[in-house]
């Protein structure tokens, strides 16, 4: 990988206790790049270490040891802030500001301008399916409304680098697959995309590259296809064969490979997610399939 925006070296963190002695290591010399241009995805089961390794990155705490480098300098370099976006786990919004004004809040804090904040605010808001309760105060947002105001507003510095946590937690499969496609357009505007999540279907749909995370140590590092692939398997999918030909392709792999060749025959089946959406995207069809069919 040619010049990483990421780079994470020998990096330790270890929690300690009032009288200063170790009670956690979190992280245990952690090696770590992530390219330009890249939707990466950190896993883990709880406790594996990647909100503390997040928290490093955005310069909220302090490594033990090791080095980071993100966007060529320190995660303490307070100018590096305005290249990153950053939706936490659980976002917190004053209550009594509507969609708008958080996002116009958020925008104030980097600076913008007035008419360039406004005009992201209204395009954040349609990008995201907020513009019918862009007036509405975010104190009344149900939990995936709440994800999607987070998301606008790490995304209204128009960021090099953008951290998320969990940023489908809450929302319906519809809003989902909104957000995985917003994903792909950062990736495809150049964009990096660091995506930590426990929908691990989310993660295998968008990412690049994965890290799963465990006590604190790289257990698995790389392209999620070459990670997920089993290569002493081999899938040949076709259209619908009859019955004959499918007994005399059997046949010849037997004669070929051996008759104790494993052979499983069947159609193959699409996901639950594409499923779900094609039969609600015919809600408004008069007439459509029955309960249980395919639609």
């Amino acid at each position: 990988m040619q010049d990483p925006l990421i780079e994470i070296r020998s990096l330790r963190k270890v929690f300690r206790d009032f009288w200063g002695r170790p009670r956690v290591e979190a992280l245990h010399g952690l090696d770590l790049d992530v390219g330009a241009g890249e939707i990466f995805g950190l896993l883990g089961p709880n406790g594996s270490g990647k909100s503390t390794t997040i928290r490093l990155l955005l310069g909220l705490l302090h490594p033990t040891s090791g080095s980071i480098r993100i966007l060529g300098g320190s995660p303490r370099d307070v100018r590096l802030k305005a290249r990153i976006g950053y939706e936490p786990e659980e976002s917190f919004f004053h209550p009594h500001l509507t969609a708008e004004e958080t996002l116009l809040f958020y925008a104030r804090i980097f600076g913008l301008p007035a008419a360039t904040a406004r005009t992201r605010a209204t395009h954040l808001l349609g990008l995201l399916g907020l513009s019918p309760a862009r007036a509405r105060p975010v104190g009344e947002f149900s939990k995936g409304m709440l994800r999607r105001i987070g998301l606008a507003q790490a995304l209204i510095n128009d960021p090099e680098l953008v951290i998320l946590d969990e940023p489908t937690a809450g929302m319906d499969p519809i809003g989902t697959r909104e957000v995985k496609d917003l994903l792909r357009d950062l990736k495809r505007r150049g964009k990096t995309v660091i995506l930590s999540s426990h929908l691990l279907a989310d993660v295998e749909d968008v990412c690049d590259r994965i890290c799963i995370l465990h006590e604190g140590r790289r257990r698995a590092l790389g392209p999620v296809r070459a990670l997920l692939e089993e290569d002493q398997r081999t899938q040949i999918v076709t259209d619908r064969l009859s019955p004959g030909t499918i007994e005399a392709v059997l046949a010849l792999l037997r004669d070929r490979e051996g008759p104790g060749l494993r052979v499983d025959v069947g159609a193959p089946s699409t996901r639950l997610e594409d499923f779900f959406l094609r039969t609600v995207a015919r809600r408004d069809s008069p007439s459509g399939p029955p309960e249980g069919a395919r639609p």
